[in-house]
C-alpha cells in the first residue's frame, strides 16, 4: 500500500488532484444541501447566493449537490448562481443520483441504467448546463449489478455529459469491485469516494480508506461536523435539541444519523474537542474540520453553511495547525475500537507471524492501537 501523503493545505486556492485524476479541487468543498427550504431547515435564495459568492471569492472551486436536495431546489439555485456569476468553467460542479424522484415508480430510483439517465437529464435541466464535472452514485441500492453501474457511468463520460465519476455511501467491497472492473475493462475509473467521516465516525478507516489509497480514489468526507454535534452548540445537559429544525426532522423520520449521534462516547469526544479548541483559541468546528482535512486519503472535505459567518468560520480551519500533543488527544479520544480481523494485526500478533524476523516496509495507513 502506498504511503499516504501529508495534507497541509493553508487556503482554498491550494488545489489538489481528486484521486488518480487530473481534476483540481479546493481542499474544502461547498456542500449545497441547505440551498433551498423545502425541508424547513434550509437557506433562502438570497443567503445561499451570498454563501456561494463568498466561497468563490475565497478561492473555492468545488461545489456539491444532489438531485434530491431540498426537492430539487438546490440544483435550481446553483444553476442560477453559476449563470449569474459566469463561473461555469471555473466551478467543479458535482451532483448525485440514486434516490427515487417519483414515488410509486420503481425505475425512478436506484442505480439501474434507466434511472441514471433519467436523473442526469433532470439534473442538467435544473443546473442549466450540458455536463457535470463529477457525477456521484449517491448510495448502494443493493440491487443493480455493479457491472451495469460502471458501464453506464462510463457511457455518460464518453457521451460528454459527465467528466468524472465517484461513489458515495457504498460498502468497501463494492467500490473495490467497481474499480477493478473499470480497470479490467478499460472503463472510466472512479476518482473519489464521498463517505461519512468525522471525529465521531471513523469506521471508514478500517476498509474504505485503505482501499482508496490502494486504488487511487480520493476520500471526500461528508458530515465532518457530525450534524452539528462537533460545533459545540450542544451539551450533554441540553434538552432543546429537538428544537433544532434539521435534527427534529431527522428524529421524526427515524434517520439513522440521529439515532447514533447523542451517545456517551460521542459526548466524551465533544468534551475533548472543546478543551483543545479553548487551548488554541479556535472554535470547535474549525478544529474538527482542521483535523479531518489532514487525515490520510482525504483530498477535499464537504462543508455546509446557513450563514456567511458560519462559512467563514469553517474556512478558517485551513489557517492553523493543531499542536502535535493536542492532535494526539483528539486521536486517542476518537479512535474506534479494533474489530475482527484487525485484532490480528496488532504488534503482538505481528511478532507471532514474523517470529523475530525484522521486515522493513513502507509506512502504510493502518496503525492499530497497541
Amino acid at each position: 500500500m502506498p504511503a499516504p501523503m501529508k495534507n497541509d493545505f493553508t487556503s482554498l486556492s491550494e488545489y489538489t488532484l481528486l484521486g488518480r485524476s487530473g481534476l483540481r479541487v479546493s481542499p474544502l468543498c461547498l456542500g449545497a444541501m441547505t440551498f433551498g427550504n423545502a425541508t424547513g431547515w434550509g437557506t433562502e435564495e438570497k443567503v445561499a447566493s451570498e454563501i456561494f459568492d463568498r466561497y468563490l471569492e475565497a478561492g473555492g472551486n468545488f461545489v456539491d449537490t444532489a438531485d434530491g436536495y431540498q426537492a430539487g431546489e438546490s440544483e435550481k439555485m446553483l444553476g442560477r448562481f453559476i449563470r449569474e456569476t459566469k463561473s461555469r468553467d471555473r466551478v467543479v460542479l458535482a451532483t448525485k443520483f440514486t434516490f427515487n424522484g417519483e414515488p410509486g415508480n420503481p425505475n425512478a430510483g436506484g442505480n439501474g441504467r434507466k434511472n441514471v439517465y433519467r436523473a442526469l437529464e433532470t439534473s442538467l435541466r435544473r443546473l442549466e448546463t450540458d455536463y457535470v464535472d463529477l457525477y456521484w452514485l449517491h448510495a448502494w441500492d443493493g440491487l443493480t449489478p455493479v457491472e451495469e453501474v460502471v458501464e453506464t457511468l462510463d457511457a455518460l463520460v464518453r457521451a460528454g455529459k459527465v467528466r468524472y465519476i465517484g461513489l458515495s455511501d457504498t460498502p468497501a467491497w463494492y467500490l473495490a469491485r467497481a474499480q477493478t472492473l473499470a480497470e479490467l475493462r478499460g472503463y472510466t475509473r472512479i476518482c473519489a469516494l464521498q463517505l461519512e467521516y468525522s471525529l465521531v465516525e471513523r469506521t471508514i478507516e478500517r476498509e474504505h480508506v485503505p482501499a482508496a489509497l490502494e486504488l487511487g480514489m480520493a476520500v471526500c468526507p461528508w458530515s465532518p461536523l457530525a450534524s452539528g454535534l462537533l460545533t459545540g452548540k450542544y451539551t450533554r445537559s441540553d434538552t432543546k435539541r429537538a428544537g433544532d429544525a434539521r435534527l427534529a426532522t431527522d428524529a421524526a423520520a427515524a434517520h439513522p444519523l440521529f439515532s447514533k449521534l447523542f451517545t456517551d462516547r460521542n459526548w466524551s469526544i465533544v468534551e475533548v474537542l472543546a478543551d483543545v479548541a479553548r487551548e488554541i483559541g479556535r472554535s470547535p468546528a474549525a478544529v474538527a474540520l482542521n483535523w479531518i482535512t489532514r487525515r490520510p486519503g482525504v483530498a477535499t472535505t464537504i462543508i455546509g453553511a446557513t450563514r456567511v459567518a458560519q462559512l467563514d468560520d469553517n474556512l478558517s480551519a485551513l489557517s492553523f495547525e493543531i499542536p502535535t500533543e493536542l492532535s494526539a488527544k483528539l486521536e486517542e479520544a476518537s479512535r474506534p475500537p479494533l474489530s475482527f480481523p484487525y485484532t490480528f494485526y496488532t504488534p503482538e500478533m505481528r511478532s507471532m507471524l514474523n517470529r523475530g524476523a525484522v521486515i522493513r516496509r513502507e509506512p502504510g495507513w493502518f496503525r492499530p492501537a497497541s
